[in-house]
Parts: structure tokens; sequence; C-alpha cells
């Protein structure tokens, strides 16, 4: 009888540890959501900031060669997929779990690390200081159809007037930042293995737009001072340069040919594999809407923002190539884009950024390109996006 009832104890604590009241994912990697537990170990449970505490650790372990398991501290060698020394935050070269295995110092010259809070806060403060996005009168959408998330594939035009309503070209397009924003969109090729060859004119344009989205505007401004306060920049100087480096410098996606780069894949958009690939901006697709070379379909996600900006996941056809999902941040300004990009590649490259835009959260999921290079082994953007449901 004593073997039977302890034999029914290690049962019962057993599935006391791992049912749905567990706080653990031991045994529960990759499991369905259940509205029940405690806490979550599947994919999405990052977005919605509810995975347990040793997620990361036992769901999400980086790959071999990819972790600083036994390599804090080392030296910096070329060969290394990614980096575990107190400089590798000021490269965005960082492994993955840099920060839980050696500590918080990862930014170079003794640069604190920077902490979730400090991100939210931040985007905020971008947020409240986007004073050139568009008011209600001045732009106006016709979202139509939505889709649940099965039916994104469908390609079914589901929606038969444009996406964009209304846009006041007169006065958003005057502005100097937006000026210098929509003269880089037909610098590109969007076919991926044709190199990208720019003009004398083309290369000042990109000075041109950082100079105007950073530098002229207080949203520019503040993201600069939130970053040389955290020791990623000593001076501006610095910081243009390496946001020209990370967003302007090409790398290859196809064929060894130089034929991408930051910029073109997530504003500009590509067409990589027939499929387009990237193409996260609401300038771009309004842009290419009214030439008559987009047919929005239909959207699958719509924020929870009742004023701009807001973020639509979109399905569309551009110029005969499908879009499945296509999420963009709606009715913001170019540098309000370009920083909170640039916020999230800079302090959470390769991971998922969470932001807070007038209370309500937003995910952003960033890409190192990992191909190449440039400087001390810093990696350039390979994409950056709202992470929508």
């Amino acid at each position: 009888m004593k073997i039977i009832l302890l034999v029914i104890l290690l049962v019962t604590l057993f599935f006391q540890g791992y049912s749905t009241g567990s706080t653990s994912c031991q045994g529960r990697c990759d499991e369905k959501y259940n509205s029940q537990n405690k806490c979550h170990c599947n994919s999405k449970c990052s977005q919605y900031d509810n995975c347990c505490s040793d997620f990361e650790a036992l769901c999400n372990a980086p790959a071999p060669g990819l972790s600083c398991q036994g390599r804090c501290g080392e030296k910096y060698n070329s060969q290394n997929k990614c980096h575990c020394n107190t400089k590798c935050g000021d490269h965005n070269n960082c492994c993955s779990d840099y920060t839980s295995l050696c500590g918080s110092s990862g930014g170079g010259d003794g640069g604190s690390d920077i902490t979730d809070a400090e991100i939210k806060s931040m985007s905020e403060a971008l947020y409240a200081l986007d004073s050139n996005k568009p008011s209600a009168s001045e732009l106006i959408i016709d979202s139509q159809a939505r889709v649940p998330n099965s039916e994104t594939s469908s390609q079914n035009d589901l929606s038969p007037r444009p996406l964009f309503k209304f846009l006041d070209e007169a006065s958003l397009f005057s502005k100097p930042s937006y000026a210098a924003f929509v003269a880089l969109l037909d610098n590109y090729e969007r076919n991926t293995g044709t190199t990208e060859d720019f003009t004398p004119q083309q290369l000042a344009e990109q000075d041109t737009f950082l100079k105007e989205a950073m530098s002229n505007t207080e949203l520019g401004r503040e993201l600069y001072a939130f970053l040389f306060t955290k020791g990623r920049y000593s001076s501006e100087e610095e910081f243009l340069h390496d946001l020209k480096m990370m967003w302007f410098g090409l790398y290859s996606r196809y064929a060894g040919k130089m034929d991408s780069s930051g910029f073109e894949h997530i504003f500009a958009g590509e067409i990589k594999g027939g499929k387009i690939s990237g193409f996260h901006n609401w300038l771009q697709f309004y842009r290419l809407e009214k030439q008559g070379l987009i047919d929005y379909y239909s959207h699958s996600f719509d924020g929870p923002w009742t004023s701009y900006p807001d973020v639509l996941g979109m399905q569309f056809m551009w110029d005969g190539y499908f879009k499945q999902v296509g999420s963009s941040i709606i009715g913001c300004s170019p540098e309000f884009d370009l920083a909170v990009y640039s916020l999230c590649y800079i302090t959470r490259p390769g991971k998922q950024c969470k932001l807070s835009l007038g209370g309500k959260p937003l995910v952003i999921q960033t890409y190192t390109w990992d191909k190449s290079s440039y400087g001390n082994g810093k990696k350039y953007i390979g994409s950056a996006f709202p992470a929508t449901p």
C-alpha cells in the first residue's frame, strides 16, 4: 500500500510541475497556445510578453557557434559568427545570449546595456515628437476587407478600391524629410541579382535624407542623444556614418551581386525568387499604388491605434508579384520610420524589440545580415518590420 501511495504522489507531483499551472518550459517547447497556462513556450510568446522565464534557455537556445557559452570576454576573432566581448554591443554583433551569460556591459567603452523599459520610454518620446506625421485630414485610407491569418495566401482581391483614398501631397511632400525620402525610392533596381550602381547625385541623396531625418528634426536629435548617453556613439558624425553604412551599405542577396541594402529591402522593396521581399513602407505603397503598380487585396491585421501612426498587415500584388503579409507603420513621418527601426536594430539586433506608442504595444522584428559586414565586424540591417499576429 505504501508503494502505491508513493507512486500516486510522484505522478501527482509530476503533473503539477508540467500542467497548465507550470511556470517552466521544461517539456513544453512549441506547445499550442492554452489560455489556462500561466506562461507560454511557443514562438509567439515573445511578441505577447508572456513567455515562461526559462523559455530562452530551453526553447530558443542559439545554434552551435552562435552562443556565448564558455566564450565571455574572448578576444575578437573575425572568423566567429557572433561575439562575446565588451565591444560587441557597439558593433551589433553580440551573440543572442551575450547579455544573459556575460553580463550587461554590451556597449563598448563601458556603455551600459539598454533595458526594455528604456526602449519603450524612448519609443514613446519618438512617438510624441513626430510632428511631421500626417493629420487625419491629410491622410485618409480605406482598409476594406479583413481576412483571417489562414487566408492570407489565397491571393483573392477582396478590396475593389485603392488602400489610399487621399494624401495631401502639397502639404506633406514639401517637408524636407519627405522630399528627401521620396527622392531615394526610384534609385533602386527591385530584382535581386542585379548590381546596384549609384550616380554621385544618388549617393548625395542618401546623405541628404540622413541629415534631414536625423540632424534636422527634434525626433532624430532625441534618438542620437539617447544613444550617446548610452555609450553607443561618441559623436553625431559617428552616429550618422554608422546609419549610412547600416542602412545604405550594399551587400549581396543573390548570385554574388551587390544588389541589396537595408534601405532598399525595407523601404523600397525587392523581388527575389518570384516573390516580394521586404517592402514595409507606407509612402512607397502610396506612390506605387498611385502609379497603378500595386493592387491592394486585403489586410489581416489592423493595430489598436485610432490615430496616426497605425499598423497594417496587408496582402497585395506589386506589378505581378504577390505579398502574403506586408506589415507597415501607416501614417508616420520618414524620420519616425527610420528612427524606430534604427533604435530597435541598434539595441536589439536580430531580435524582437518591444516598443510602446501612445501606451499601446508594438513589436518590431529585426534581422541582421550575417554574410558580410562593415567596419570592425558590424552587421548590415537584413530586415526590420512590425511583427503582426
